[in-house]
């Protein structure tokens, strides 16, 4: 059975994986790091034209809506890329919140946030408007939610302490719309960029779910008392040491997210991650830049990209990419014991958060990586 399934996904695989060849088995030879060149900051014509050339049109995924991360594990994962000392160059991630967390933890030079959903993109654009009009956390979630701000929060403010001191305070209506302005106007007429009818729709639909479910808002919407809110995810998920970590844990981290906000180097993007344009056209800009993908946050995107025979074509993708020995994927999920991936129950085999992308291809390439769950396991 296994020679077979072997057989199977070779023949299906061997065309898209057959680029992969010295890509994965060698790190790009890149210029030295004295010599990089990516920007310190971006216009806002050059980052809606990039935006827009790197997309791909918006796709269907199974969850429409996907307002959070449902990844309680964000906290272990920020003090594991520390820990190992992943940082600088370049971040990809997928999906919403979660990537502040990581970016705050890596902290790259630039970021790139690929997800199917346009809808992803407008919320993105959201999250930008509102890092760059919040001079703080605390002002950040009063935009957010719509709650006026509570007496006595400063930048030394535990998290806890800042959720503790709006839990009890109202969203308020008329705040919301001046606040949906405030963010219209920073996207609009400060930024100059334009939507589609479609678009706006998806930005007012963001904005409004914010606002009516609250710091209790979850991946679909409403809360399901499982604590993977937005709250729980920001101010509640620990690491090992029983310490909370995320982009709002600190000052430091906020500010650091909001100064890329700012200069225009957290860049959203339409694509599908086994489609013909927006991973190659990111690498083609890496190398144009002699840049590096420091880590690439794939989520649990890896489960639906082999159980819809997508596997093959993403990996080719990625092998485009330029990276180095000390390139990692972040797989959250890897940390779930008795996850359930495509094929079943996760059996017994050691898995890996944080597992170096040269060697993975180099398994793939080598047919060792037949399914989700091999992909978790991380094969050399």
């Amino acid at each position: 059975m296994g020679t077979e399934r072997t057989s199977i996904w070779r023949g299906r695989t061997i065309a898209a994986v057959a680029a992969l060849g010295a890509l994965a088995c060698a790190p790009r030879q890149l210029a030295p790091p004295a010599a990089r060149e990516l920007p310190e900051r971006l216009s806002d014509s050059a980052f809606w034209a990039l935006a827009s050339s790197i997309s791909e049109p918006g796709g269907y995924f199974r969850i429409e809506d996907n307002f959070t991360s449902n990844e309680t594990e964000v906290g272990q994962i920020f003090t594991m890329l520390r820990d190992r000392r992943i940082s600088g160059d370049v971040f990809l991630g997928v999906g919403p919140e979660q990537n502040f967390t990581y970016i705050a933890a890596i902290r790259p030079k630039m970021a790139f946030i690929i997800d199917i959903r346009r809808q992803a993109v407008m919320q993105h654009l959201m999250f930008k408007a509102m890092f760059e009009l919040a001079a703080d956390r605390a002002d950040f979630i009063s935009i957010l939610f719509a709650k006026p701000r509570p007496p006595g929060l400063a930048a030394g403010s535990s998290i806890q302490e800042i959720w503790e001191a709006f839990r009890t305070v109202a969203s308020d209506s008329a705040m919301a719309s001046r606040n949906y302005a405030r963010v219209v106007e920073r996207l609009t007429r400060a930024r100059g960029f334009s939507f589609t009818d479609q678009e706006w729709g998806q930005l007012k639909a963001v904005f409004q779910a914010f606002y009516y479910y609250g710091p209790s808002i979850t991946t679909r919407g409403a809360p399901s008392g499982r604590g993977g809110d937005f709250a729980a995810l920001t101010g509640f998920s620990n690491d090992m040491s029983g310490a909370p970590r995320s982009f709002l844990s600190s000052e430091d981290n906020y500010r650091f997210v909001k100064s890329l906000h700012e200069r225009n180097l957290i860049v959203p993007v339409s694509g599908d991650f086994a489609g013909p344009t927006a991973l190659r056209a990111i690498a083609e800009y890496l190398e144009t830049h002699n840049a590096v993908v420091r880590a690439f946050y794939v989520s649990n995107v890896e489960q639906y990209l082999f159980g819809d025979g997508k596997d093959a074509a993403f990996y080719a993708n990625v092998a485009a990419l330029p990276i180095d020995t000390a390139s990692v994927f972040v797989r959250p999920h890897s940390l779930r014991r008795g996850f359930r991936g495509v094929v079943g129950a996760m059996d017994d085999r050691p898995t890996e958060s944080l597992c170096p992308i040269g060697l993975f291809l180099r398994a793939v390439e080598g047919g060792r990586v037949l399914n989700n769950i091999d992909a978790l396991s991380c094969p050399r």
